[in-house]
């Protein structure tokens, strides 16, 4: 009798494979991790370097999803978009919309990368997938964490 650990073997799901993208999560995520290390500056502001940490986080949520989902399309086209871009633009509190009477659907729609352009159905199965995806990198980034003050705290290192 076959296990089904992480896999359940359905072509169709793009969800079948959860221990593979989140290897996959993990091996883009240490590898950008690495380049932001070797880039960075000692006068590099913690702001910054917090900005290039949390971008390559999403960025590789998003690869690790790959393209058949339409959040992680749009995650990497809205990180590609921002790279471009010298001085992002941003709104000021009084200058954003208030809109209180917006119904779930609407607040989900902006909270998921590309909600805005979905059906409902689609939404709800995106969401979930954005979910579990964000729960993965949760436990990766404690993961290395975990793993960083172990070792900066191991006896042996000065």
């Amino acid at each position: 009798m076959e296990s089904k650990s992480f896999t359940t073997g359905n072509r169709d799901n793009p969800n079948t494979d959860l221990h593979g993208s989140k290897n996959m999560m993990a091996s883009h995520f240490l590898r950008a991790l690495f380049r932001i290390q070797q880039t960075s500056t000692s006068s590099s502001s913690f702001a910054g370097r917090s900005r290039r940490i949390r971008r390559a986080a999403y960025a590789s949520m998003a690869y690790s999803a790959g393209a058949r989902r339409a959040w992680s399309r749009a995650l990497l086209r809205k990180l590609r978009s921002r790279a471009r871009l010298r001085f992002p633009r941003r709104l000021s509190r009084t200058a954003r919309p208030q809109r209180r009477d917006m119904d779930q659907a609407q607040v989900l729609r902006k909270l998921v990368p590309g909600g805005p352009s979905m059906d409902y159905c689609k939404l709800l199965e995106e969401t979930a997938d954005y979910i579990r995806c964000l729960t993965t990198q949760v436990r990766l980034m404690q993961t290395v964490m975990d793993s960083i003050s172990s070792y900066a705290h191991h006896p042996m290192i000065p």
